[in-house]
């Protein structure tokens, strides 16, 4: 069992990982984007944000394991292969960026707006009130945000596994489903469901830490 179970448990983080972080990237411009054009923004274009909008969400309503099939020629236009680890990185991002977008966009909106007058008072520019002031306001909103996706996106990989991903659900579908292996079934279960603890305890940490920090304008 360590043989099989390590290399997938590998495997898994490896994928959730590089998912998470291409697609905190790529889900923090796409959020600045959309909070900058929002009606409310700070400089509100309707066009753009009904635009990036449509796609974020017209992205977010494809299943996990549907976009892994629907986009398998850009997938292996992008890495040579639709197969494997380094394949699934590309529509597990693809999927995971819009929600990190809309959980970011969410939490800056929740900022007091007064602090964006003051900040505007100071003489702040639209860049030094982004970063400055509603992202570290919000910080503590968006760490949770992105514990919740995390957990969500750990399922995801699991579901890669079953079209040739490889990781946890790889193995949980080949000896576990298929050969019947009940052990190694509940084994996989419980690695899994440690995970999530370890994921959810790490995001309940740095989230009380944000929140006792608070925002930096003062």
């Amino acid at each position: 069992m360590p043989k099989i179970i390590l290399p997938a448990v590998s495997a898994t983080v490896r994928m959730l990982l590089f998912s998470m972080i291409l697609g905190l990237i790529i889900g923090t411009l796409v959020a600045i984007v959309l909070v900058l054009t929002s009606p409310h923004g700070l400089k509100p274009n309707p066009r753009v944000y009904k635009v990036l909008g449509f796609i974020v969400n017209m992205i977010r309503a494809f299943p996990v394991i549907i976009l892994i099939v629907a986009i398998s020629p850009l997938t292996r236009a992008i890495v040579g292969t639709s197969i494997g680890e380094k394949a699934a990185i590309v529509p597990l991002t693809l999927s995971a960026f819009p929600v990190i977008a809309r959980y970011i966009e969410a939490s800056i909106l929740e900022v007091d707006p007064n602090l964006i007058l003051a900040a505007r008072s100071f003489g702040a520019s639209d860049r030094q009130i982004i970063f400055r002031v509603l992202f570290p306001e919000a910080m503590h909103s968006i760490v949770s945000g992105l514990t919740t996706t995390s957990i969500l996106f750990l399922g995801a990989t699991t579901l890669a596994g079953a079209v040739g991903a490889g990781g946890l659900g790889a193995v949980a579908l080949t000896y576990g489903y298929q050969w019947f292996d009940d052990v190694m079934m509940y084994a996989i279960v419980l690695i899994l469901f440690v995970m999530v603890l370890v994921i959810q305890g790490g995001g309940e940490f740095i989230y009380r830490k944000q929140k006792e920090k608070g925002g930096t304008f003062k």
